[in-house]
């Protein structure tokens, strides 16, 4: 038996059946609930010329936490830690990031780190803080995610490996472009060039909609940042206060005619597949104890997250294997959720993961996703929770997971219940 037949076996047998308890038991309110009382993100722009192409991810952290303090009217000094998701920031960013809390309002009292779990960066974030306070560690905490593609994407992400990496066939794996990894997988899969693009095409659809209604508003803080225009030279200060990268009136066929990346004749190009962007995001976390005794406004619950391992070369079947897996954990089955937020890293990984899960397609990335608006690689974790909380508020329901691949073969999940 393969890789891919004992992990399709696996997910078969645990995405079949539910825990005692189920959507009812999550819906209970008790006082050690860890709960989001704030959750906000910037808009998210496009890497090397958006608005935030000039603004360096310590200045767009900080500019969301001085945003969390003043959307929760949290006392700073009661926020005992702080983890941010970061993925390409030299040295991990924590000395940058513990200076954007200062900056931000926070007193030398409260402890910052960094974590890089790639393209979960955020949700780890979340839910280091979450367990932390579950464990008595803390009281109240925020979880985080940022990136400035702008600045700091390129060859040097991934340093060159040793011998005894390169010697090691799965091992060596791990450093194989995500681009490839992806086109591979659509390959041997059979996911169509048809199906990617007509899965982008919605993705854009459904965000130029929300964009067009206003349904980014509440969760978008609005930054002042300096922005240098390219074609005169000068630099001004702009207000970025909505997402650049979403463009209206994509279709099918506008992206049939993008010619592919990473083959001639492959099947994913630069209009099925997230964007290089740049954005941060903030989750403010505490028991529901503690944010009734401060006078806090609960918006949400966290309940359980699952993290999981796939072969490198599968990397893009990170949520297939995780989703089941938080579903065991939280006792809940996927007619139990009602919004999933799922990191749209490609088309093909995105469908072929929704697709063998037997996910309602209208449940899926409501307001589009990471093909329509970017994918801040340390950010999106986070930036996803306070998509998804406003959005099942706004339409009066409750449980949703969110969800990612994850590079060099992994995937994680969360499930989050609505108030």
């Amino acid at each position: 038996m393969g890789a891919l037949d004992r992990l399709s076996q696996l997910g078969n047998q645990i995405s079949g059946g539910t825990a005692a308890g189920g959507r009812a038991k999550l819906l209970e309110k008790n006082p050690d609930d860890i709960v989001v009382t704030a959750a906000l993100r910037t808009a998210i722009t496009k890497g090397g010329k958006g608005g935030f192409k000039d603004t360096f991810a310590a200045d767009l952290m900080a500019g969301a936490l001085k945003g969390i303090i003043e959307r929760s009217g949290i006392n700073p000094a009661l926020v005992e830690d702080i983890v941010v998701g970061t993925v390409l920031a030299p040295g991990g960013g924590a000395t940058e990031m513990r200076a954007a809390s200062l900056v931000a309002g926070f007193p030398d009292s409260t402890a910052v780190r960094t974590l890089n779990r790639q393209c979960s960066s955020g949700l780890q974030a979340c839910v280091d803080i979450a367990n932390q306070i579950r464990c008595g560690m803390i009281e109240v905490g925020i979880g985080a995610g940022v990136e400035s593609m702008s600045t700091q994407y390129g060859p040097g992400a991934v340093s060159e490996f040793s011998e005894l990496l390169e010697s090691h066939p799965e091992a060596a794996n791990c450093k194989v472009s995500m681009g490839l990894l992806s086109e591979k997988m659509a390959k041997d899969r059979g996911i169509t060039r048809t199906s990617q693009d007509a899965f982008a095409a919605a993705s854009f659809r459904k965000a130029a909609e929300a964009q067009a209604a206003g349904l980014f508003k509440e969760e978008i803080l609005p930054l002042k940042v300096k922005f240098e225009d390219l074609k005169s030279g000068e630099t001004k200060e702009i207000v970025v206060d909505r997402d650049d990268g979403v463009r209206p009136g994509v279709t099918a066929e506008s992206l049939g005619k993008i010619r592919a990346a990473f083959a001639k004749d492959g099947s994913i190009h630069a209009g099925n597949a997230s964007q290089v962007s740049d954005g941060a995001a903030a989750v403010l976390l505490m028991k529901r104890s503690t944010a009734e005794k401060l006078g806090q406004t609960i918006i949400g619950k966290y309940v359980t997250a699952s993290i999981v391992g796939v072969p490198p070369l599968l990397m893009g079947m990170g949520p297939w294997k995780a989703i089941p897996k938080v579903f065991e954990l939280a006792g809940i089955n996927k007619d139990d959720v009602d919004i999933f937020e799922i990191n749209e890293a490609f088309a093909s990984q995105c469908l072929w993961c929704a697709t063998e899960l037997g996910l309602d397609q209208n449940k899926i990335n409501p307001k589009g996703g990471a093909i329509a608006f970017g994918h801040p690689l340390g950010c999106t974790g986070a930036r996803q929770v306070s998509t998804l909380l406003y959005e099942l508020k706004r339409r009066g329901e409750k449980v949703g997971v969110t969800s990612m691949c994850i590079g060099t073969g992994m995937g994680m999940a969360a499930v989050w219940v609505a108030e």
